[in-house]
């Protein structure tokens, strides 16, 4: 997409620290932390949704989340993280690039809505 903000991170048009990159994903700072650690991993692929997404995206999405556990120590994750995926306009998406958030770094607080 060419007017999708992180499209144009992956490809280099907007400069941003990059923590990890791959050939599917890239891992950044995101830029209003929630956390003491505050990431997002972002599939090279743009989709919105997860049911936009093809098998062979369902595949790359497992490759990002397995690196995303290999990766967490080096990102100063070491006692665990919470992974957030907005999905659509009643969660808030506010970037229609599908993206999960990582946060960690600190004892993070229980929300109400905690299953």
């Amino acid at each position: 997409m060419d007017d999708c903000i992180f499209c144009k991170i992956i490809r280099g048009e907007i400069p941003s620290e990059k923590h990890y990159e791959d050939d599917l994903m890239i891992v950044i700072d995101d830029i209003s932390p929630k956390a003491e650690k505050h990431y997002l991993a972002i599939p090279k692929k743009h989709y919105k949704l997860f049911s936009q997404m093809t098998e062979k995206d369902a595949d790359d999405l497992g490759h990002c989340l397995r690196k995303i556990g290999e990766i967490a120590p080096s990102l100063g994750l070491n006692n665990g993280f919470r992974c957030i995926v907005n999905q659509g306009d009643d969660a808030e998406q506010t970037v229609f690039h599908l993206h999960m958030h990582l946060l960690g770094g600190q004892k993070l607080s229980t929300p109400d809505y905690r299953i």
